[in-house]
């Protein structure tokens, strides 16, 4: 696992999201990322329409699952989970909505 070069602290989420995307460019990584979200809406659902939120659990472990999996699979490096944990939260759910919307390739 390569460390990253940037440590640097960031201000904003403006600042923080093109350093997401630059830990996300492999292309497993990126699919693995939006099937982790996906599973994470899924469980997300299946713990309102069955009122049971011993869902949500199984949400958190496969988002992060899938997500972590791509990192030291394919993108050999640590995830900015471990060090901007929101802002991290936020890129994932920014990525995803660009990959839906054709911003970024899968």
């Amino acid at each position: 696992m390569q460390p990253t070069t940037h440590t640097e602290h960031f201000s904003s989420f403006a600042q923080f999201y093109p350093f997401y995307l630059s830990e996300h460019s492999n292309i497993m990584s990126r699919r693995l990322h939006f099937i982790g979200s996906l599973g994470v809406i899924g469980f997300v659902c299946m713990a309102i329409a069955t009122g049971n939120w011993l869902w949500l659990p199984l949400a958190i472990v496969c988002g992060y699952g899938f997500a972590w999996f791509g990192h030291f699979k394919f993108e050999k490096n640590r995830p900015a989970t471990f060090r901007h944990p929101i802002y991290s939260l936020m890129g994932d759910w920014v990525m995803f909505a660009d990959i839906c919307r054709g911003k970024i390739s899968l």
